[in-house]
C-alpha cells in the first residue's frame, strides 16, 4: 500500500519547519526567524511506532498580491490536496488571528483530517494560551514546542491515529507493477499510449489507489502487467505542471506500489537536477529501475551523442549504476519494443534468490582474490553470508568485526555477486553482522 501522506501548514512564521525537522530528525528544512523562507514544500518520509509516512513542509499561507507570497499560497494548497491528513500549525505566543482564520476557511474545503497543532507552548503558563482555538472549529488543540521539543510524541500519535485503513494489494503476486516516472513534461503518458497503443491489449483502466495515478493492466506475451502513469497530474491543470517538486510525491507514492520504476529523462533537454532527485527515491525504495531517455527522435545526433549522454547518465546517476539505459521515442515508437522485456528482466533480477552454498563460494572466491583490508592492525574476516530477502535481494555477511569493513570493499563484494548472479536492473543490499550476533 502507499504511505499516508501529512502536510504540515499554516501562516508565516508558526514554527511549521522547525516541527517538520524534530519529526524527520533531521534539518532539512531551512529554519530561519523569518516570515516566508521556506518557498517549496520540502517532503521526507517520517516514523512513529513502526509506521512510517510522507511528510511535507510548507511555505506559510497569507493573502497578498506579493508574487513569492502567492507561490507559497499556491504551493501549500497543492500540498493540502494531496495530503490524508493535514497539521494546521498555530502560534501561541500571538495567539488567534484573522491569518489563521484564513487558514482555517482553506482547511474547511479541503474536506481532509485537520489536528490542531499550537506551537511555541514552551512553559505550563502559556498552557491556557491554546483555548482559543477551539474557535476554529477542528477540535481539541495539542500544546507543543518545536524550540523544546514538548508535546512532539503527542502530535505524532495524534497523526498515526487518523491514518486511513490498511489496503491490500489488488493485483496477484505474478503482475509486474511499473511506474513511470518523471519530472513533468518528459513524455510520460505518451510513452504509455505508445506502448499501448504498438501492442493492442489495453483491457481496462483502473482506478490506483495512488490518488490520480491511472492503472492500466494490460498481458504481452504471457506476461500480466500493470502501468502506473504518474502523470495524472495533467487533469488537474496547467499550475500543477508548472511546479516541478509537485512531481516528487507523486513519483514517491507511485514508486511505493511498482516492482519496477521506469525512470523517464527528456532526452531533448537533457538531465536536470530533479531527475536525480526522483531517481533517487526508487533507489531508496529498492526497487528495480530502468533508464528511458526519451524523444530522441529530435535530438540532433553523430556518432558520439548517444555515447555522450550515456556516460552523462551514469556520470549524473552514479547511485543507479545497476540500472539499463534505453533510447527511445514516444512518437516514432523508436526501440519502443525494447522496454517490456527489459522490464520483465528486470522484475525477474529483483525477485532472484541465490542459493547459500553458491553465494558463499562466490564471496570466498572474492575475498581470496582481494582480502579485505586491515584497520588499526585488524583484518576483518567473513564467515559465512546467506540471502535474507528479495525485492531488492539483500544479503546477510557474518563478520568478526562489522565495523572494520570500509564501503569500498563493500562495493568490491557488491560487483563480484553481479558479476556471478547478473542482478542487471535492481539494487543489492548488504547487512555486516558480527559472528554469533543475536537474530
Amino acid at each position: 500500500m502507499t504511505k499516508p501522506v501529512v502536510a504540515i501548514v499554516g501562516r508565516p512564521n508558526v514554527g511549521k519547519s522547525t516541527i517538520f525537522n524534530k519529526i524527520i530528525g533531521d534539518r532539512l528544512a531551512i529554519v530561519e526567524d523569518k516570515p516566508g523562507i521556506t518557498r517549496d514544500r520540502i517532503y521526507s518520509l517520517a516514523e512513529w511506532k513502526d509506521k512510517s509516512f510522507h511528510i511535507i513542509d510548507t511555505g506559510g499561507i497569507e493573502n497578498s498580491e506579493d508574487e513569492v507570497v502567492r507561490s507559497i499560497r499556491v504551493q501549500a494548497e497543492l500540498a493540502i490536496d494531496e495530503a490524508d491528513i493535514i497539521v494546521f500549525m498555530l502560534d501561541a505566543k500571538t495567539g488567534l488571528t484573522p491569518a489563521d482564520e484564513e487558514v482555517s476557511q482553506i482547511l474547511y474545503r479541503s474536506k481532509k483530517p485537520v489536528i490542531l497543532a499550537v506551537n511555541k507552548v514552551d512553559n505550563i503558563q502559556r498552557q491556557d494560551a491554546i483555548y482559543e482555538f477551539y474557535n476554529l472549529g477542528f477540535g481539541e488543540p495539542i500544546a507543543i514546542s518545536g524550540a523544546h521539543g514538548i508535546g512532539i510524541g503527542d502530535l505524532l500519535e495524534e497523526i498515526v491515529n487518523h491514518f486511513p485503513p490498511y489496503e491490500e494489494d489488488e493485483y496477484e503476486d505474478d503482475v509486474i507493477k511499473v511506474a513511470l516516472i518523471g519530472r513533468p513534461n518528459v513524455g510520460k503518458s505518451s510513452l504509455v499510449n505508445a506502448i499501448l497503443g504498438e501492442e493492442r491489449v489495453l483491457v481496462s483502466n483502473v482506478a490506483g489507489t495512488t490518488r490520480d495515478a491511472i492503472d492500466t493492466p494490460f498481458e504481452k506475451d504471457g506476461q500480466k502487467y500493470v502501468l502506473i502513469d504518474t502523470a495524472g497530474i495533467r487533469k488537474r491543470g496547467k499550475v500543477y505542471e508548472s511546479i516541478e517538486k509537485y512531481s516528487v510525491l507523486r513519483a514517491m507514492r507511485a514508486i511505493e506500489r511498482a516492482d519496477v520504476a521506469v525512470i523517464v529523462v527528456n532526452g531533448e533537454e537533457g538531465i536536470i537536477e530533479q531527475d536525480k532527485h526522483i531517481a533517487g527515491y526508487a533507489d531508496d525504495a529498492g526497487k528495480a529501475a530502468i533508464m528511458v531517455v526519451n524523444k530522441w527522435d529530435v535530438v540532433e545526433k553523430d556518432d558520439k551523442t548517444h555515447q555522450d549522454f550515456t556516460n552523462k547518465l551514469r556520470d549524473n546517476f552514479q547511485f543507479m549504476s545497476y540500472a539499463p539505459i534505453l533510447f527511445v521515442s514516444a512518437k516514432t515508437k523508436q526501440r519502443l519494443h525494447k522496454l517490456l522485456p527489459l522490464v520483465t528482466h528486470a522484475a525477474e533480477q529483483h525477485a532472484q534468490r541465490v542459493e547459500t552454498n553458491l553465494l558463499n563460494n562466490v564471496v570466498a572466491d572474492a575475498v581470496a582474490y582481494n582480502p579485505p583490508p586491515s584497520k588499526k592492525g585488524k583484518r576483518p574476516k567473513i564467515n559465512y553470508a546467506t540471502q535474507v530477502a528479495v525485492k531488492p535481494p539483500t544479503f546477510v555477511m557474518f563478520v568478526n568485526a562489522p565495523e572494520l569493513i570500509h564501503f569500498s570493499y563493500q562495493r568490491y563484494l557488491e560487483n563480484r555477486i553481479r558479476s556471478a548472479f547478473e542482478f542487471e536492473g535492481t539494487p543489492v543490499r548488504f547487512i555486516f553482522r558480527k559472528k554469533n550476533a543475536d537474530e
